[in-house]
């Protein structure tokens, strides 16, 4: 599988692109903020004809192309239903102190809301997308909508958007998020990973499960029975 990547506006939010090799179609996993023209230059560079773009969640350092990526090209957008609200309103999904600080960034040209073709994904879920099979893995706790996509292959590669970093895991402390159930999904979902399988992460490089079940202290706390935090 090809996968090019890039850290996306201040908060360097890994956006994927994904293709089963050069000159094929492809799909786009988070557009952050301005992340629009990078696209542009990995489809140019790699002739690939984008068909859908996907969200790990809905918070705005994620979802902040979402609308000019899916509109430009004319492709669907994927994101879990419980956090499908903050397309329309990425405030609300942030602290009062990050949304005024958002109020700051964001232009005239800045469009937030629900692309036009805008589609729901529910727990295990399987979709074939430009050739490429996978899953859809729900497990809240950063957000409510947060998931996985686990992809197939000889060595499975997940993209874990907030939920899972190299030796982290994602907020609990803001709005919409639950530390209960971030104990359950890293309990349910992401330790039944196999420990072959490839991390690719929201935010930071990318990983292994055998390198986070051995090593991430949040992991093994959740393993040993424990709290995360």
């Amino acid at each position: 599988m090809l996968i090019e990547s890039f850290g996306a506006g201040p908060w360097l939010t890994n956006c994927y692109v994904l293709a089963t090799g050069e000159n094929s179609e492809c799909i786009i996993i988070d557009p952050g903020l301005g992340a629009a023209p990078q696209i542009r230059e990995i489809i140019e560079q790699k002739n690939l004809k984008p068909i859908a773009t996907m969200l790990t969640h809905g918070h705005i350092d994620h979802m902040w192309s979402i609308f000019p990526v899916a509109s430009g090209y004319g492709i669907p957008a994927f994101i879990h239903g419980d956090d499908r609200f903050l397309l329309n309103d990425p405030g609300a999904g942030v602290s009062i102190e990050t949304k005024n600080a958002l109020m700051d960034m964001m232009s005239t040209d800045d469009v937030f809301a629900e692309p036009s073709d805008t589609l729901e994904v529910t727990d295990k879920m399987t979709l074939e997308l430009a050739g490429l099979s996978f899953t859809v893995l729900h497990a809240p706790g950063h957000t409510q909508g947060s998931i996985l996509f686990e992809f197939d292959g000889d060595r499975k590669q997940i993209f874990t958007g907030d939920v899972l970093f190299a030796g982290a895991i994602g907020r609990t402390d803001l709005p919409g998020s639950s530390p209960v159930d971030m104990d359950t999904s890293l309990r349910d979902v992401v330790l039944q990973l196999p420990d072959s399988a490839l991390v690719y992460p929201g935010h930071g490089p990318a990983s292994d499960m055998a390198t986070e079940k051995a090593s991430n202290q949040y992991l093994l706390r959740v393993a040993s029975g424990l709290s995360a935090l």
